[in-house]
């Protein structure tokens, strides 16, 4: 319900005030928009929810009487107000203008206003329309989603605005580019890991900012392994061997030497298990621990398995060059560069004899 509403008047001022205003409004009068004699109304008046919409008529000193009526409901007459409603006040009635103000502008104030003046016993009106804009909102979205890989996948994302906004969908990914759909509903068939992520619905028409709201979909897919390398390690030293695997859920791991399962614990081993990862950790390598691993990643999708070897690695010392020149001294068992001066005094010598 629009502005509206008169006060309720004993029914004898009633029958007066309205046969007052038969000549202000009569039936029959074309609406117009002002004339060449007469300014007009103001044009249509857009405003945003919540805001004050401002209703000007122009007038002269020929007019008699003044009206502002919201379709069939007068709101003021003059200085009188017809409306109950708090919001609609009186601005300016002068010789020059005659204004209303309707405050906290709501949806349903939307539509034409009147403005009805009385000249020269010539009833003329003038009609302004005022439009209500209201801020996009989104009143319904899908909620969070985990779907096996392969599987369709429906998004909706409803919102409401005057003018009726525009919705898109975006996919919050490095890999993504631009918009993916520009409609209420999304559709992605067969998706794939690499899908996986946030989806952002924007809402907007220019009346506030887009607002915004996000959909998590998260996309289950088996294990899949994707490091696991064989490592040679001393005796005695520390091996370590790992196991590096992506999975939706987290993948479970487990470590086998040959076909006997290794468990948390045993003497001299460690098994470290994270979301991505397992590390197999050999404080103090023996003969014993050489040979063939198997890493097992499992999740309710499925399982894969990587070989590696943990092998010895042997260590060659290194021992000084004993070329031409190196004198090994036993007593201390450095070496130190010997004269090989001996062997120049011959070139020396012949060198001599020919000049």
């Amino acid at each position: 319900m629009g502005v509206g509403g008169c006060l309720a008047l004993p029914w004898r001022c009633l029958v007066v005030l309205c046969l007052r205003l038969l000549f202000l409004v009569p039936a029959g009068v074309p609406v117009r928009s002002g004339d060449a004699t007469f300014p007009k109304a103001m044009d249509n008046v857009t405003v945003r929810q919540g805001e004050s919409a401002t209703l000007r008529c122009s007038v002269d000193n020929r007019v008699t009487r003044v009206a502002w009526l919201n379709r069939s409901s007068i709101l003021y007459a003059g200085n009188d107000k017809w409306c109950l409603d708090p919001r609609v006040v009186l601005l300016a009635n002068t010789k020059t203008q005659y204004s209303i103000q309707i405050q906290d502008v709501d949806v349903y104030d939307e539509g034409p206003y009147t403005c009805s003046v009385q000249t020269d016993n010539h009833p003329k009106t003038s009609r302004v329309h005022l439009i209500v804009q209201v801020s996009p909102k989104i009143t319904e979205i899908s909620s969070d989603i985990s779907i096996n890989e392969g599987g369709n996948v429906s998004l909706t994302c409803i919102a409401t605005g005057r003018p009726d906004p525009t919705i898109t969908w975006r996919h919050i990914s490095p890999k993504a580019v631009g918009f993916i759909s520009e409609d209420e509903y999304l559709e992605i068939t067969g998706i794939t890991r690499e899908q996986s992520g946030e989806y952002e619905c924007s809402a907007s028409n220019d009346v506030a900012a887009p607002v915004v709201q996000r959909v998590k979909v998260t996309v289950n897919y088996p294990p899949y392994i994707s490091d696991a390398k064989s490592t040679g390690v001393p005796v005695g030293q520390k091996g370590i061997l790992l196991c590096e695997a992506s999975a939706v859920p987290s993948a479970n791991f487990q470590w086998y030497k040959d076909d006997k399962r290794l468990a948390e614990g045993q003497k001299g081993l460690k098994v470290e298990n994270k979301a991505f990862f397992s590390r197999l950790t050999f404080f103090n390598v023996s003969e014993q621990d050489y040979g063939n691993y198997t890493c097992v990643a499992s999740n309710q999708l499925g399982n894969t398995n990587a070989s590696m070897i943990l092998y010895e690695e042997t260590t060659t010392a290194l021992t000084p060059w004993k070329g031409p020149g190196a004198v090994h001294d036993g007593n201390n068992g450095a070496w130190r560069q010997g004269g090989c001066v001996w062997l120049l005094a011959l070139p020396l010598a012949q060198l001599t004899r020919q000049f």
